[in-house]
Parts: C-alpha cells; structure tokens; sequence
C-alpha cells in the first residue's frame, strides 16, 4: 500500500486536473475532424485512447518534472513533499518508471495512421524539455501552452490526413487559453520561486495579471469564435461561446487574488469544466 501511495504521488493520477487539461484539446481536435454522417464508432474508440494516452503522458511528464526540479522543489513549500525531492523515489527509478509509462503510451499511439504517429513522436523533445524554461525564461507558460494543446493537431490528423488552417487556428488560441490558466496555477509558489530564482509568466505580470489573462482568454475566444464561423456551426455553438466568456473573465478573471494560493488552484482547476463546455459546445454545434 505504501509502494501504491508513493506511486500516486509521483505520478499525480489522483489529481486529474493535469491530464484532463491535456486531453481536452485532443478531444476538441478529434471533434473538429470528424464526421457524424460517418456512423462507424471510430471517434469514441479514438476518444478513449486519448484519454488514457493523456493520462499516461502526463504522469511521465510529471515525473521527468520531478526529477528535473528537486533540488527546486524541496525549497518550495507546496512542493517540498513529493516523492523525488524527499528521496524516496531515486532518479533511476523516477526514470525507469517514466519510460515504462511512454513505452504503454506508444503501445495506444500505434492504433492511429502513420501522419498522426510521427506528429506525437516529433513533439516528444517538447514535452520533456518544458520543465527546463523556467530556468531560463520568464515565459514557461508558453511552452507549456505549445506542448499540452499539441493534441488538437493530433486529434484532427487522427481523422484527416492533411492539416488544415482550421486546427491550426484553433491551436494558437488554446495555446493562449493555457498562457492564461497556468499563469493563475503559478502565483500559488510566486514567493518560493523568487527565492530560488525561477522565472515564470506569474512572476512577470505580478504587478497588473488581469490585463494579461484578458488578453490571454480574448485571443482564446476569438480563436473559437472564427472557428465556428469557418466550420459553420450552428447557433448552439455561439450560445455556448457566452457562457465560456462569462465563466473565463468573471469566474477566473474577475474573482482573482493572486494573494490567495487557495483561490488560484480554484480558479485553475474550474478550467476541467471550461474545456467540457468547449467540447459539449462543438458537439452540439455540429449536429
């Protein structure tokens, strides 16, 4: 039982904001390029392996985020008991455990066609270098944004066998959408990572945070307002498009107090829901 415990910390599959924020945007890409009229069940067979694969994705990444940031995280106060920084996983192990995780992984990435498996493959220095930016550049965010909506392309390549400029265009605005949620995410540790001299988009714009998280959520809703337009979906859509905005500039921007860490991992993990009403809104939008 302990052995299971120290697992689920590591792998933080007991908090399932972190791979439900990665799955989203392969869930929105994969509706995007689907068609309905096509009645075979390839989009929900399609949806669950996404869905495991962000799950196991995202506890390999958490662990080579461990391994890369412990002497970081033990001087950090809401890091300080995970499993690499106190000792009780070795590096060796951290990795050994990580590698078995993406081994499963690409065991369910070769049920999808040729163009979609090199895409996933090609991302992979991405996903395990993010970790390294906040040494480097006070944007971390934004390689975070790039890796965590990569998905969208592959939800849409799972489907089609080109891109096109409509998933294009809705990568860059998700990209801005996890800009915004991660910054919120960051100001929990605004004061350790000071200390210790990590950078970060939360440290950046301490000073005037709401204007940057508008601009952040606009850009995202722009993205999915001409998204909408280009695809032609229906009226549902856009109505869904209101609640998004009302729940991202009110219930995240408005209710913000970057002096509460409580409040911000609130206000971050209510993004489960904003992706859920994306996706139930193309869902609807589409048919």
């Amino acid at each position: 039982m302990y052995q299971l415990k120290i697992f689920t910390e590591l792998s933080r599959i007991n908090k399932p904001i972190g791979y439900m924020l990665l799955f989203w945007p392969c869930a929105w890409g994969l509706l995007i390029g689907y068609d309905f009229k096509n009645e075979n069940s390839i989009f929900y067979f399609y949806l669950i392996l996404f869905f495991l694969g962000s799950v196991l994705m995202r506890s390999a990444g958490c662990i080579i985020n461990d391994i890369a940031d412990k002497n970081y995280d033990i001087r950090v106060e809401r890091t300080k008991k995970r499993p690499i920084a106190l000792g009780e996983v070795t590096v060796i192990n951290g990795f050994l455990i990580a590698g078995i995780l993406c081994l499963l992984s690409f065991f369910i990435l070769i049920n999808f066609n040729k163009f979609t498996i090199l895409l996933a493959l090609a991302s992979m220095p991405l996903a395990f270098t993010y970790p390294l930016m906040k040494r480097y550049t006070y944007w971390p965010q934004l390689f975070l944004g790039i890796t965590f909506n990569y998905g969208l392309i592959l939800g849409w390549t799972s489907i089609n066998d080109k891109i096109n400029y409509i998933p294009i265009i809705f990568y860059v605005g998700s990209i801005f959408w996890t800009l915004g949620y991660d910054t919120i995410y960051g100001f929990q540790d605004i004061k350790d990572d000071e200390i210790i001299g990590l950078k970060s988009t939360s440290i950046k714009f301490k000073n005037n945070p709401h204007i940057f998280l508008y601009l952040c959520y606009s850009i995202f809703l722009l993205a999915l307002l001409v998204i909408g337009y280009l695809m032609g979906l229906n009226k549902i859509y856009f109505i869904f498009l209101i609640v998004i905005l009302i729940q991202m500039f009110y219930f995240q921007i408005k209710k913000l107090d970057i002096s509460k860490p409580l409040k911000c991992l609130k206000i971050f993990k209510s993004n489960n829901f904003l992706g859920l009403l994306v996706f139930i809104g193309l869902l609807l939008g589409k048919i």
